[in-house]
């Protein structure tokens, strides 16, 4: 197995056990990590934003499906079984994954989940009517940076 293909093997495997720290430990230091929900984390955010989501997914279920790389990419495939704590209700997001790796750490992460599929499960009716539009999409990306806003500076940790 390719060192990078072990790298992300383990990342998901500290992932399922909730291990934020293990999680941030794979990242550059000049890491960035996109999704539907978090765009544009650099830096402290990423492992920050990690750390947060083991910490209060207290029934996260992850399974990883495939993961490859090489020397430069690398693309994961997974599902995150879980409750969404605003609403309670229960979440299966499946999500693809791309790197980007420097140094033997990921440097980059884009995480691709239908935005649409997400929201009906989470939030319920209102993600089913509004999770297609921007105006949704806007709102839960602006709750996601307060929530790590907050969890950040609860704990003293200053990022981008």
């Amino acid at each position: 197995m390719h060192p990078n293909a072990q790298l992300l093997t383990d990342f998901y495997a500290a992932f399922a056990r909730r291990d934020g720290d293990a999680m941030a430990s794979y990242y550059h230091p000049d890491a960035e990590f996109s999704d539907p929900a978090f765009p544009g984390l650099r830096g402290a955010r990423v492992t920050s934003m990690w750390r947060m989501l083991c910490e209060r997914g207290t029934d996260l279920e992850l399974t990883l499906v495939d993961a490859q790389a090489d020397d430069r990419t690398g693309h994961a495939r997974w599902e995150a079984r879980y409750t969404f704590s605003m609403s309670g209700n229960k979440v299966l997001n499946r999500v693809s994954s791309s790197f980007e790796f420097k140094d033997g750490k990921i440097l980059r992460q884009t995480d691709h989940f239908p935005f649409w599929t997400w929201s009906r499960q989470a939030i319920g009716p209102a993600g089913l009517l509004l999770g297609w539009t921007p105006f949704l999409r806007n709102k839960v990306q602006a709750q996601a940076r307060r929530s790590l806003d907050k969890y950040m500076e609860e704990r003293g940790i200053k990022g981008a």
